[in-house]
């Protein structure tokens, strides 16, 4: 999954953030989520509205970044100057979720094991709410045998991902079937 040695953080969502506001009530829109930090406070707001836990590592410095396995020894800045901080977020319960965000602005999200790569930071809550919610679901197709993971968000953005292991779906993934 990515580097996770840095710092580590267990929370439910007490109030500790950037100042950002967290992910504020209009449920689903998109967020200004500018950095890593804003995008772990999103992240925990929405966690902490439906009932959950969450725990961040942080991967601060171009040495401990998993886009910058090039950085040369003891290298921490980007040539530009910049500090490069990730977080990879596990979200306790049922589904799994976890998230690896990048400071490029995307995010990786898996949700019992199946991986969305690319999703840009500002769609975490509506994506989450989706998952939380009920709107996610899995399309089973028959021929050709397939099963697809399908996340709709607020403004006609769906995300879908392909299911590999037919026979070895978690009893959330059952459980949304369609």
């Amino acid at each position: 999954m990515g580097p996770r040695d840095s710092a580590r953080d267990a929370s439910t969502g007490d109030g500790e953030g950037d100042g950002h506001g967290g992910g504020g009530g209009d449920e689903g829109g998109d967020h200004r989520v500018t950095s890593t930090e804003s995008a772990v406070a999103v992240v925990r707001a929405t966690a902490e509205r439906h009932g959950r836990r969450i725990v961040v590592e942080h991967s601060i410095g171009a040495d401990q970044s998993g886009r910058r396995s090039s950085a040369g020894a003891f290298t921490v800045a980007d040539p530009d100057g910049s500090l490069p901080h990730e977080a990879f977020i596990e979200i306790d319960g049922s589904p799994a979720v976890e998230i690896q965000t990048f400071s490029e602005g995307d995010a990786n999200i898996t949700v019992d094991g199946v991986e969305f790569v690319g999703v840009p930071r500002e769609r975490l809550p509506a994506f989450l709410d989706a998952v939380y919610g009920g709107s996610a679901w899995v399309r089973a197709r028959t021929f050709p045998p397939s099963q697809t993971l399908i996340v709709p968000l607020p403004g006609d953005v769906t995300y879908k991902e392909l299911i590999f292991g037919m026979w070895s779906l978690t009893p959330w993934l059952n459980r949304i079937t369609r």
